[in-house]
């Protein structure tokens, strides 16, 4: 029977996992828990969370999901939990482990489906949902920018032509 201890433990994960739509699991060997504490920071920076986890605890919080996931829960395991965007949270793994030190990312559990650490990287390596968004706005924006230039330059021609000819009406009045 579990203690109270570690039932507040799997309800705190279970309560997470159903908060969360992807997940990142690490082996964060070697770490000290101030590099942990860093690797935390640069997560919420983006919504997500970094936890050390009990692989038993994690396997009955997760129940099905641990069953997939099982052969990834061996040894010292860290979860990130994300929300929407799977980049931002592998993009901070990849930093952390490029300026840091070089964490070990076992899989990921991406929309459902899971994904080894060499697809993460490639994963990290996109641009994030916002930069994507923001290419799309240009790219549409772009063509309307283009047709209001053309029509703007119209106006400014006519504008051109009826002050040559009031200047030339002036002059031909006072000549």
């Amino acid at each position: 029977m579990p203690t109270a201890k570690k039932e507040a433990a799997i309800a705190e994960l279970q309560r997470k996992l159903k908060d969360s739509t992807n997940l990142f699991l690490t082996d964060y060997t070697g770490l000290t828990v101030e590099q942990i504490t860093r690797l935390r920071g640069e997560l919420r920076k983006d919504g997500s969370s970094y936890s050390v986890v009990k692989n038993t605890l994690f396997s009955i919080a997760a129940a099905d999901l641990a069953k997939t996931l099982e052969k990834y829960l061996a040894g010292p395991t860290g979860v990130v939990f994300a929300g929407e965007d799977p980049v931002a949270p592998a993009k901070a793994l990849k930093t952390f482990s490029d300026d840091v030190k070089a964490i070990g990312i076992k899989a990921a559990y991406i929309e459902g489906r899971i994904v080894d650490a060499k697809e993460v990287m490639v994963l990290a390596s996109l641009p994030s949902k916002q930069e994507l968004i923001a290419k799309l706005v240009g790219s549409l924006a772009s063509p309307l920018r283009g047709l209001v230039t053309v029509l703007s330059g119209n106006q400014s021609g006519l504008v051109r032509v009826l002050n040559a000819i009031r200047e030339q009406k002036a002059a031909a009045t006072n000549a």
